[in-house]
């Protein structure tokens, strides 16, 4: 699809599962202590800063051409972090222009209900494009070793997401945003044979039973083109796996080279850890320059990332901070 030409991305963490105020940052990125004292805080104390939570939010904001657009990608686990920390870094929910549902797992929209009420009163009632699909509102359960279930939180439906001051986009395909700005993938294709989504996932079916639910393929990827760069993705959990990620976004916007990656890679836990060396080593296909593993991705993955492609291009995420890529 013919996804537009930035001339900035503006990235703020709004919620991942690391908090980290003292690490050292690139140039492009501005740690959260900064960011929450210039949204007015007075003094640093816990009071003060965000809280981590396991899951992921990102509100992208992008500028071309005297144009601005902002769009909110997943919001976390509950509604406590997108408040406590939405106010702590004085988001302008009044900006925020769509939001997007990456795929039907609650540490990733269990804080949607919230972050859609604060949206909307933010612009007095009025209604913000949710762009969801199908598949994702399905009761999953995790397969235990006992042979019984243990139930996900659901995902709101698309009423309940509505009520709260959504507009819901239904569709299965890829689509563009904000005026060409943003690209929204469809079902990721599946090419390798050691992604394998979560395994040990189930959902229910029509008649009450449970089946397999591996795949994840209501899972969508996120992207932007920037000018002088090129494409940054992002990936909210990578169940479908980070190299499929990639590769279904190089056969998509070739020849346009794929600048960045950002998002949870799903490399935490006994068989995704098992298959970080395949992984890693996949990743050094595509040319990346920026990679900002978080959330699901786990200690042992980043280690790795680092020790393949250096400090300088893999900058861990943690809730707070700001990623500005510019032309």
């Amino acid at each position: 699809m013919d996804v537009r030409q930035i001339d900035s991305c503006e990235v703020l963490v709004l919620v991942d599962n690391v908090s980290d105020i003292l690490s050292t940052v690139p140039e492009n990125v501005t740690p959260e202590v900064p960011n929450v004292f210039n949204a007015g805080a007075k003094e640093l104390s816990g009071r003060c800063l965000c809280c981590a939570q396991w899951g992921l939010s990102l509100i992208v904001k992008i500028r071309v051409a005297g144009e601005e657009h902002a769009l909110l990608f997943d919001s976390g686990p509950e509604g406590y972090g997108i408040d406590r920390n939405g106010d702590r870094l004085g988001v302008q929910f009044s900006q925020i222009d769509a939001v997007v549902l990456s795929h039907g797992h609650w540490d990733h929209v269990g804080g949607m209900i919230t972050a859609l009420q604060m949206i909307s009163d933010a612009k007095n009632g009025a209604k913000t494009p949710v762009h969801v699909n199908e598949g994702m509102f399905v009761d999953r359960a995790m397969l235990m070793a006992d042979g019984n279930q243990r139930p996900f939180e659901r995902v709101p439906s698309p009423a309940e997401l509505e009520g709260a001051g959504g507009e819901i986009a239904m569709g299965d395909d890829a689509r563009l945003l904000l005026n060409d700005t943003f690209y929204l993938s469809g079902e990721i294709d599946r090419t390798t044979d050691y992604e394998k989504g979560l395994v040990g996932q189930v959902r229910r079916t029509a008649d009450g039973s449970w089946e397999k639910d591996e795949l994840i393929l209501d899972e969508r990827f996120l992207a932007v083109n920037v000018r002088g760069k090129g494409i940054i993705v992002f990936t909210a959990c990578s169940h479908a796996g980070v190299v499929n990620v990639l590769r279904h976004a190089q056969k998509v916007f070739e020849p346009i080279p794929i600048y960045g990656v950002m998002g949870g890679f799903h490399l935490s836990g006994p068989y995704c850890e098992s298959i970080i060396p395949e992984t890693v080593a996949d990743m050094q296909e595509f040319g990346l320059e920026v990679l900002v593993p978080g959330h699901c991705t786990g200690w042992r993955a980043t280690h790795k990332l680092v020790e393949v492609f250096g400090e300088e291009r893999v900058t861990p995420s943690a809730v707070g901070r700001k990623h500005v890529f510019s032309a």
